[in-house]
């Protein structure tokens, strides 16, 4: 039976890699999602074949309750609120990892005898060397899935607007640093008293009281907040793929703690997978990690932005309906506006009716355009727009200045041409989509608030740039009937 189990979660784990590669492509994302489906399924019944295994009725009420849930709430959210759900849901890895590792605390705490530890309901025989990295291995992946669990909440809180604004006070890093210490310092406390010498068994349990294990998962949930309340609503994406990368890293140390493969193969995958996404975003904005995580969005430059000369000019729908049916070249660059106007179905709508003209259309895509990675891929692929014209930063950029006219719809930091051009802008040096080179810009937005950042756009005070305010939707409905009327 174990070679059984054995194989079925390398299966298991093979789906989950094959499934996350086809997750790389728009064009077979579908089907990766339901491969790596297929192994998490496979990986789950196969637990149950499990020797000695108990508890089988609260697994079946978490299984069907959770699923019943998942599949609820991913029928019910709106794609624009898709980043906070992500945000959510990995908060719940995170979570489910600190509680495996609070039962195997207890357990190897106060019922470890002789190399035999009663994990999960499944006995295990280890040397004591192999014990030790459990016991290691067990205190960080608590420290880790609790940290991720309460900051992906927080993150959750920020998105879903239930907290504006960021949270700093003097001190705070050294406060920040002492908790996560004193964190420290209680695992080890019990990871000492977990590997005293059997013969001292009734000292440790007369000294071991549960209240040692609460305060510190108390403690590494409290730093978890400390840490994601200074970071501001615009670093989210950011820090939402930080804390995927360690909820997958929480979920591999427990998954060695119970010596489960799938768990720590999955687990070693999103984790890497996690870490390296979090590298690439905060390479889009030009900053490193620890800036994302202990400074205000792009303060890499001074900080004080410079006023901006000029004045926002309007424009009517009939006007830029006319702009666009005539261009030979239109790019349309997404953002996070369009997502909240719904608008990427009507936005699709008029791409086709120019295409329908021979006008060449094409997307622009950013890499931290919305509030999570691919957030603008998934809704363009949501409304049906072919992968072959959606392009992302480094594949476009060249392209704007040989482009007619440049729709932005809801994008706002990532097209500031401050980011190259004014040292003394607060996002100078991160990478841009150069909109302002095209011949004509013009920018649909509701009003002439700031950015999610809180930094003037330069480009809405361009020469060739033009307002055209209104909601998303509403706007690019007229946008349809300007085109039609000219056809």
């Amino acid at each position: 039976m174990s070679y059984l189990i054995s194989a079925s979660y390398l299966v298991a784990a093979a789906l989950f890699i094959l499934g996350l590669k086809r997750m790389s492509s728009p064009k077979f994302a579908r089907q990766g999602i339901i491969w790596a489906g297929v192994g998490m399924l496979l990986a789950t019944l196969v637990t149950f074949a499990y020797p000695n295994l108990h508890n089988y009725g609260l697994m079946m009420v978490a299984i069907v309750s959770g699923s019943i849930l998942a599949w609820w709430t991913g029928k019910k959210v709106a794609m624009t609120d898709m980043p906070q759900m992500i945000a959510l849901y990995n908060g719940m890895g995170g979570g489910a990892a600190a509680c495996i590792a609070a039962i195997e605390l207890l357990e190897l705490t106060g019922e470890h005898h002789g190399g035999v530890a009663t994990l999960g309901g499944m006995e295990n025989h280890l040397e004591e060397p192999v014990l030790l990295e459990v016991h290691i291995l067990a205190i960080l992946g608590a420290i880790i899935g609790t940290v991720a669990f309460s900051g992906s909440l927080i993150a959750f809180a920020k998105l879903q607007g239930w907290m504006n604004g960021v949270i700093r006070f003097s001190g705070q890093r050294a406060v920040n640093g002492l908790v996560f210490i004193a964190t420290l310092c209680l695992g080890i406390v019990m990871m000492l008293q977990i590997e005293m010498a059997p013969g001292s068994r009734e000292i440790v349990q007369a000294f071991f009281e549960p209240e040692i294990l609460v305060l510190f998962f108390v403690l590494a949930a409290l730093f978890g907040v400390m840490m994601t309340v200074p970071i501001g609503g615009a670093d989210m994406p950011v820090v939402i793929s930080l804390f995927n990368a360690l909820t997958g890293l929480a979920v591999g140390f427990e998954g060695f703690v119970l010596g489960n493969a799938a768990m720590m193969i999955a687990g070693t995958v999103v984790g890497s997978a996690g870490f390296l996404l979090t590298q690439l975003m905060a390479k889009a904005m030009n900053r490193s990690l620890s800036n994302v995580l202990f400074s205000n969005f792009g303060s890499g430059g001074s900080g004080e932005q410079s006023e901006i000369s000029g004045s926002m000019k309007s424009i009517e729908a009939p006007d830029v309906g006319v702009m666009m049916a005539y261009a030979s070249k239109v790019i349309i660059v997404p953002g996070y506006g369009m997502a909240v106007a719904q608008a990427q179905h009507k936005i699709w709508e008029l791409s086709q009716l120019l295409l329908k003209n021979d006008v060449k259309v094409k997307f622009a895509i950013h890499p931290v355009a919305g509030r999570m990675p691919g957030h603008m891929n998934v809704l363009l692929a949501e409304a049906g727009v072919p992968y072959d014209i959606i392009f992302d930063l480094d594949e476009i950029n060249e392209e704007f200045s040989n482009a007619d006219v440049c729709l932005v719809i809801g994008a706002n930091d990532v097209v500031n041409p401050d980011a190259k051009n004014n040292p003394d802008s607060p996002i100078y040096g991160m990478p841009i989509l150069n909109a302002w080179q095209a011949k004509n810009t013009i920018v649909i937005k509701r009003g002439q608030g700031r950015g999610f950042s809180g930094i003037e756009n330069a480009l809405f005070f361009a020469d060739n740039t033009r307002m055209l305010y209104g909601d998303g939707q509403a706007v690019a409905s007229e946008l349809i009937n300007a085109v039609k009327e000219l056809a």
